[in-house]
């Protein structure tokens, strides 16, 4: 069966291998600093009640990792390092898929890459962690928390769109 490119809802372009291999670093740096980015967010917006851990915690204890001594003092703070390294792993790994989809499907840029965003945290918090029992499901958790949530994962995208288009040379206007 053929379809035109003009009866398929999504469509795709076919770049050369430099075009995602740029998109590679855009995604490692653009990861990288969005991950950044969603931790500040949280800084004025906390997305979890008091005394609840993060997912990535529970995580690393599903994993049977003593993820209590995975620390070390900074300033007078106790930083968990298994906890920080989940995050940036995260936005890393969907910070390269973000912008390699981005060459090949435009589309997935929609709204600077906020599409992206409400997509994965929809896909994270409202599926696979309540799935995985690693957090509550989206109609225990308070509207406080879901703003938290939905603001941070909306700001780590806008950032990867943003390293993306600088990295790749890319004007809002060619892209979806």
């Amino acid at each position: 069966m053929h379809f035109s490119g003009d009866l398929m809802l999504i469509k795709f372009r076919h770049f050369e291998k430099e075009n995602y291999i740029a998109a590679i670093w855009a995604g490692v740096i653009g990861g990288n600093l969005s991950s950044f980015v969603k931790w500040g967010s949280e800084i004025p917006f906390p997305p979890r009640e008091a005394g609840r851990i993060s997912p990535p915690f529970a995580i690393l204890k599903a994993l049977g990792l003593n993820a209590e001594a995975m620390t070390y003092l900074f300033t007078g703070h106790v930083i968990n390092y298994g906890v920080a390294l989940m995050h940036q792993a995260f936005s890393i790994v969907f910070g390269v898929l973000y912008c390699a989809l981005a060459v090949a499907v435009p589309i997935t840029t929609l709204g600077q890459g906020l599409a992206f965003g409400l997509a994965v945290t929809i896909l994270f918090h409202a599926v696979l962690l309540p799935f995985g029992g690693w957090a509550p499901q989206v109609w225990e958790i308070s509207a406080q928390e879901t703003f938290s949530e939905v603001l941070g994962h909306l700001l780590w995208a806008w950032t990867i769109e943003i390293v993306r288009r600088v990295a790749m040379d890319v004007s809002p206007s060619r892209t979806a």
